[in-house]
């Protein structure tokens, strides 16, 4: 298997895609995430989902702690993927993965995303700053309990809390370490999503994405909290849909 079929779960249309959504999940979360997703796209939307490392199929493998060697593995792994106009869309550490990510294609050879689509996330340049991953277990847990209930029950399974709880606080170090002095403004207009009741969002610190982009930026918000995408799938996801639709390809 290739690196780019190792990093990716890719949801293949028929014929070619006019563009291709990469979904970079949250802290703890996978590539199940997006599963419901092409269903409700477009049939010119390719998806392919990212799989990091530690979790599902990449079980075996040691987690990435570091923002700057995940953002390196996921854009290499994306060459082959690059003939079609990509566009990506991060929830809560993902959307800063995927910020990353767009930075150093757009650095790297001028050939970004043609958009960016961030969710549950403040910008970089102000959001708090946490040390969770340095805690016990249980203030680690509480910690991402407070943000809302997707996948949380998982943590009451002593079986399951075993496997996922390292992830979970690899995950957290690497957000939490996450420091960027100087984050690049992007070329790509960027969207910004958040719940409403997000006890993890600030509004004004969702803001501040307008000031990390040239391209445009616009603020949408759905009622839930950190988690809404989940029972609002089929609301963002049409959202996202018009949105593409409107892209230049």
């Amino acid at each position: 298997m290739s690196a780019s079929e190792i990093w990716f779960r890719r949801y293949e249309r028929e014929g070619t895609p006019r563009l291709r959504l990469i979904g970079f999940p949250h802290a703890g979360g996978n590539a199940q995430l997006f599963h419901g997703w092409p269903a409700r796209l477009s049939a010119d939307i390719e998806l392919l989902a990212v799989r990091y490392p530690g979790r599902q199929e990449r079980l075996s493998e040691p987690c990435i702690e570091s923002m700057d060697e995940l953002v390196g593995e996921i854009t290499e792994a994306l060459t082959p993927y690059r003939n079609t106009p990509l566009v990506f869309f991060g929830h809560s550490m993902g959307a800063a993965v995927a910020y990353e990510a767009a930075a150093r294609l757009e650095v790297g050879d001028g050939e970004g995303p043609v958009a960016v689509l961030l969710s549950g996330r403040d910008a970089p340049h102000r959001t708090s700053r946490t040390q969770l991953h340095r805690a016990a277990d249980e203030v680690l847990i509480a910690g991402v309990g407070r943000l809302g209930t997707l996948g949380g029950g998982a943590y009451g399974i002593p079986e399951l809390r075993d496997l996922l709880l390292p992830v979970l606080r690899s995950d957290y170090k690497l957000i939490e370490t996450y420091q960027p002095e100087n984050p690049v403004r992007l070329r790509a207009p960027i969207v910004a999503y958040q719940g409403d009741r997000d006890p993890g969002c600030i509004r004004e610190r969702v803001l501040a994405w307008e000031e990390l982009t040239s391209g445009g930026f616009t603020l949408r918000s759905f009622p839930g909290d950190h988690f809404y995408l989940a029972p609002r799938e089929a609301e963002l996801t049409a959202d996202i849909a018009e949105r593409l639709a409107h892209v230049p390809a």
